[in-house]
This record gives structure tokens, C-alpha cells and sequence, in this order.
């Protein structure tokens, strides 16, 4: 941690219970506007590879469904 995050960390255990607690909540509070970030660029991801996905001009996946299933069973 830095000089200054330490400094804020001892000026924050230096508080009661109750603002220990305020300030927690809210720091906790905080990352959770940056989730949002997280679900936006997920979603970004989904979406590119479902493009990439319907994209793609492969073996359909009962072909190849049935290639493993006898390849299976043929053990």
C-alpha cells in the first residue's frame, strides 16, 4: 500500500465501531459501480464471440455429436 493509503487506513482504525462500520460500507459501496463495468464487458465479450460463433462454417453439432457417440461406443 502506499504511504497515503496507509495513513488513511490508520486514521480510519482510529474511529468507533459504528463509523468503522459507515466507512466500510461504504469503500464496499464503491466496487460495486465498478461490477457494473465487469457486467458491461462481459456482455461485450458474449455477444463478439456469439458473432464469431454464428461466423463460423464448421461440422454441424449433431454430425459431430454422433462422430463422438460411435467413437465412444466403439471402445
Amino acid at each position: 500500500m502506499t504511504h497515503t493509503t496507509n495513513r488513511l487506513l490508520q486514521e480510519a482504525l482510529s474511529l468507533g465501531p459504528d463509523e468503522r462500520a459507515a466507512l466500510a460500507a461504504e469503500l464496499l459501496a464503491s466496487l460495486d459501480e465498478s461490477e457494473e463495468d465487469v457486467h458491461l464487458a462481459w456482455a461485450a465479450e458474449i455477444e463478439r464471440r456469439s458473432r464469431d460463433a454464428a461466423d463460423e462454417r464448421g461440422e454441424d453439432w449433431r454430425v459431430v455429436l454422433e462422430d463422438v457417440r460411435a467413437s465412444v461406443l466403439a471402445r
